[in-house]
């Protein structure tokens, strides 16, 4: 009797793990469908924020970056009292770049493109141009002859109107973007330390002491290259404006905000926008142009040996070769302000290396091996 009873158990027991497995494959591939399902969501819902996610990263940093200047103030008002001046002060910086910017770009631009056509006839009438004309053949004065008839063409006139509406339009997309960034960086400097408790909260509590630390050192770093590479590259803008005015260059103001754009982004930036900067001089004459170039040569050489050190001595060291890395890498990966992000983020990472990785390879002394030796 007990024979049957246990043939019939293990009969039952056999055939539900038959049947078990049956079932498996369809569950496993069933659940491995839903995962890439949801995957693929999930980047699909990235992909559809990513803007509102490279603003919120670009207002971070500049949270970070202001900060020290709010902490600088706490030593002789209140926080808030602190927060409020440097929200007074970036208001009134923003404001006054606009007022003075945007009239002399919109100005300048439809100068620059009122008076391409006899630009272009000055070149073409140099002595420079017939030089290299005699030298390298017709070919540069037919180029030269087509791009002064398109200018001449009332049709393209038109066209040319049609972009600079498409631009008015990209520009405007492109000060909204500046002030929800403003907005967003408003919010996240006022706060900037609840924001670290809250994700202090998220570690251990006997890890917290450590971790707070970690997050103070990386946000002080962050904040202070923030402020070095502004001020590197408000040196810059200011002395361009000035040059570019007093050799009469075009479009000074625009050749400015190249020169403080480009300087934002180490190493290359100022060699690319000085390089653009020379070329658009030479539209108003070779002179400009190379006047232009000697300058930026001599302004490399002291912002790489006299200011940079001095600005930027307080911040995160970051090897030279790291940094050429992360620039061109954040620029793959993200354009400007990938190659704006990406120093920052790579100092972040040395200091979380120095840290915590360095400190836990150290304080390995002893092998495994010998450690199950010992226990054993």
């Amino acid at each position: 009797m007990w024979s049957r009873i246990r043939a019939s158990s293990d009969g039952g027991t056999l055939g539900n793990s038959s049947h078990l497995n049956r079932i498996e494959p369809f569950t496993f591939g069933l659940v491995g469908a839903l995962g890439v399902l949801v995957a693929l969501l999930i980047g699909a819902i990235v992909g559809q924020l990513a803007t509102v996610l490279i603003y919120i990263g670009v207002a971070l940093f500049l949270a970070l970056g202001l900060d020290p200047v709010v902490v600088f103030l706490e030593k002789r008002m209140p926080r808030a009292a602190a927060v409020s001046v440097v929200v007074a002060g970036v208001l009134v910086i923003f404001a006054g770049i606009l007022l003075a910017i945007v009239p002399i770009l919109v100005r300048q631009i439809a100068n620059l493109i009122e008076d391409a056509p006899k630009m272009i006839e000055d070149v073409m009438s140099s002595d420079w141009f017939t030089q290299v004309t005699g030298q390298y053949g017709a070919e540069i004065e037919n180029a030269a002859n087509g791009a002064l008839e398109f200018f001449q063409d009332p049709d393209n006139l038109g066209q040319i109107g049609g972009g600079l509406i498409a631009v008015g339009s990209g520009i405007a997309s492109g000060v909204t973007g500046v002030i929800i960034v403003l907005i967003l960086t408003l919010y996240f400097m006022a706060s900037l330390r609840s924001m670290k408790r809250t994700a202090a909260r998220f570690v251990p509590a006997y890890r917290r002491p450590g971790f707070s630390e970690l997050l103070e050192d990386v946000s002080t770093a962050v904040g202070r290259y923030v402020i070095g590479q502004v001020s590197l590259a408000s040196i810059n803008a200011v002395l361009t404006i000035i040059l570019m005015s007093i050799i009469g260059a075009p479009v000074p103001a625009l050749l400015a905000l190249l020169a403080f754009i480009g300087s934002l982004i180490p190493l290359v930036g100022t060699l690319s926008a000085s390089i653009i900067i020379s070329l658009i001089c030479l539209f108003d004459a070779p002179i400009t142009a190379l006047i232009a170039a000697v300058y930026y040569l001599i302004y490399m050489q002291i912002e790489a040996y006299v200011l940079s050190p001095r600005i930027m001595s307080r911040a995160v060291s970051v090897p030279g070769a790291i940094v050429v890395i992360a620039a061109v890498g954040g620029g793959a990966l993200g354009g400007i302000l990938g190659a704006l992000v990406a120093i920052p983020v790579t100092a972040s990472i040395i200091i979380i290396v120095q840290k915590v990785l360095f400190p836990a390879q150290d304080r390995k002394i002893t092998p495994p091996d010998a450690e199950v030796g010992v226990i054993a």
